[in-house]
């Protein structure tokens, strides 16, 4: 039973040293900018869009361009 335990509060331990960057939630629950861009099947370049892709938004906190084939 102690070991039970002890491997439930190293796995308590574990999880709490996770970032804040660890999900792709902000603080007050909302989305960012990249998550939604992935969500819509986009990538995030810093660069032009590829050919044949169009701008469909922002990523990084509008650093990014989010491109959509």
């Amino acid at each position: 039973m102690r070991v039970l335990h002890l491997l439930l509060l190293a796995l308590g331990l574990l999880l709490s040293q996770l970032g804040p960057g660890a999900c792709h939630l902000t603080i007050l629950g909302q989305r960012t900018d990249s998550y939604i861009c992935a969500r819509k099947g986009g990538t995030c370049n810093l660069s032009p869009c590829p050919l044949y892709n169009r701008i469909e938004g922002t990523c990084y906190k509008g650093k990014a361009k989010c491109c959509i084939r």
